[in-house]
This record gives C-alpha cells, sequence and structure tokens, in this order.
C-alpha cells in the first residue's frame, strides 16, 4: 500500500469517475485504474461498484477511503510542521467564498494578505454553500468564509464578525421617510430578494417570518446578485436588505437610500469554516487576523439578533 495509491482512490470517491480523476491526477486512466486495482487485490477487497454510473465506493470502500484521507492529510501535516519551524508559509490555500460575502469582503483583505504572505498561492473559488461544504467535507478547499451557524457535523466554525443587514429603500417607497425600519414593517412581498441557493435570502426570509409571496406583487423577480436587487428597487419595484459592507460599498448617490433596522438589529454570523483541526491552522489563524483588521471594528463584537442562514420550518 503507497500513499500513490491512496491519493488515488480519494480522487476515484471525489470524481466518481475513473477518467475524471485520472485527470485531476495528471496521470493516465490505465496508471490510475492498475494502481487501484493493487490496492484491491492487496486488501482483499473490492473498493468501487464499477456498475454504477457514477461509480460508488462499496460499504468497506467507504470506510477505507475515511481512513486514507486521515492517512494522506497527515502525510501533509508533515511538509506544514517544517514550514511553520523555519516561518515560511508558502503552497496553495484553496478558500471557498460564497457570493453574498465575497464582492465586499475579499477586496479588503486580498493585497494585505499577499503582502504579508508573498509564498502563499490564494485560490478562491466563489461558490454556494452547499457546494462549498461538500468541497470541504472531501479536501478540495482548505477553509471556507461562509453565514453561519450552520451545525454541520464535523465542520469547525469559528466567527469572525457580525455585519448587520441594512434596508435599501428608494423614493417614493411607503418607508421612504422612515429614520429606521422595524422588523414589524418588513414585508415579504414587498422585498426583492435573491435567488434560490443563497443562505442571504434564507435569512431575509426568516427575518420577515413568511414563506409564500403574494401573486399580486408587480413584479417577481429573484436576482444572483445585489446590484440588480438594487437597479430594481430604484425602478419602484420595492425595497431590498443588503449586508452592511455592501452598503458602505455603494455609491454616494445610493446611500442616502439606506436605512438602518431598528434594535435589535438582524446580523449575521461570518464565519472561517474548515474541517481539519490541524492541516494549514497557521494560515487560517493569519488569514482570521488580517480579515478583521480590514473591516470596521464594531462589526467585531457588535453582535444582536444573528439570523440563522437556514431554512425557516
Amino acid at each position: 500500500m503507497t500513499l500513490t495509491q491512496l491519493q488515488y482512490l480519494i480522487a476515484v470517491d471525489n470524481h466518481r469517475h475513473f477518467a475524471k480523476a485520472a485527470e485531476a491526477s495528471f496521470v493516465t486512466q490505465p496508471t490510475l485504474s492498475m494502481q487501484i486495482q493493487k490496492l484491491e487485490e492487496e486488501l482483499g477487497v473490492l473498493l468501487f461498484d464499477r456498475s454504477k454510473h457514477p461509480v460508488r465506493p462499496t460499504t468497506i470502500g467507504e470506510r477505507i477511503i475515511k481512513q486514507a484521507r486521515t492517512v494522506v492529510n497527515e502525510s501533509h501535516r508533515i511538509s506544514e510542521i517544517l514550514q511553520e519551524s523555519k516561518n515560511q508559509l508558502e503552497g496553495p490555500f484553496k478558500l471557498g467564498v460564497i457570493p453574498t460575502i465575497a464582492p465586499s469582503l475579499i477586496p479588503r483583505f486580498i493585497s494585505k494578505f499577499h503582502q504579508k504572505f508573498p509564498n502563499i498561492q490564494l485560490q478562491i473559488q466563489e461558490l454556494r454553500t452547499d457546494v462549498i461544504i461538500e468541497k470541504l467535507r472531501i479536501d478540495e478547499l482548505d477553509a471556507a468564509l461562509l453565514a453561519t451557524p450552520l451545525g454541520e457535523k464535523g465542520i469547525i466554525e469559528r466567527p469572525l464578525y457580525y455585519e448587520p443587514f441594512m434596508a435599501f429603500v428608494p423614493e417614493n417607497h411607503r418607508l421612504s421617510k422612515e429614520a429606521f425600519i422595524t422588523n414589524s414593517e418588513l414585508d415579504i412581498n414587498d422585498i426583492l430578494l435573491l435567488n434560490e441557493g443563497h443562505c442571504f435570502r434564507n435569512s431575509v426570509l426568516n427575518i420577515c417570518k413568511q414563506r409564500n409571496s403574494s401573486d399580486n406583487k408587480p413584479i417577481d423577480l429573484e436576482s444572483g446578485n445585489f446590484e440588480t436587487l438594487i437597479r430594481l428597487s430604484k425602478k419602484g419595484f420595492g425595497m431590498t436588505l443588503i449586508p452592511y459592507l455592501h452598503a458602505l460599498d455603494l455609491a454616494k448617490e445610493d446611500q442616502k437610500f439606506v436605512k438602518p433596522v431598528a434594535d435589535p438589529k438582524p446580523s449575521r454570523e461570518v464565519s472561517i469554516v474548515y474541517t481539519r483541526a490541524e492541516l494549514k491552522i497557521k494560515v487560517i489563524e493569519e488569514l482570521m487576523k488580517i480579515i478583521q483588521n480590514s473591516i470596521p471594528e464594531k462589526l467585531l463584537d457588535d453582535r444582536d439578533e444573528v439570523v440563522s442562514p437556514l431554512r425557516s420550518a
């Protein structure tokens, strides 16, 4: 049994396809298939059911793959220990970020991180929460920036900051003259939403405590980004809710339409999450410090009413 065989085993499990696993491992399919077969012969068990499409691990295969991930991760830890002892952090670091966090947060910290750690190749992927969780579990990401709490088994959550929700209320809206907005004034039938798959959408629905929209809405549009919602709002199709950092980045002409939501302010908890307590932990901790030093200080402990990013019942 070799470390290379275990890496190929994990690749097949990740991709559920021998050809794709070989491509990801930078070897030919016959080479990868031969090594998996040798491993199966040595262990005396079938690790994959090849009659299934996509291929699936057998029952014993699932247990062995789980242990293989631990072995491979621990082997990587040796080089990290050496790096840390020399105070030399280097190599790739794969970071997942959800779309409602990425545009307003990444530009705030990425230059500082690169200046401090020029030998770390920060590879950022903008993905939905469910995709990020899956990629964390199969070690295709080292860490991620998500809205929490998620309560996912095996996922470590370390809160970074608490970001209030802000109301974007255009001219001539029923609430345009208000200095602030109360939760009771929020009507889901009057709020433009992000589309399905965005946890920020779920949080907004949980604030309003309503799941069903009315058929009488003048426009029933859901978008994948805040800019579209803001433009539609300014055209008179309703108000919307946006994160605090996004509100700070708006043009001056649009910031006049931003209003706070009354205390207790609804906010989201933004955390760095990962699955392994030791692997690349030094990079994770340094990234946490840089992010927290790159945002308004009041967000670090200004925790109000954290709204769940999970769907309400």
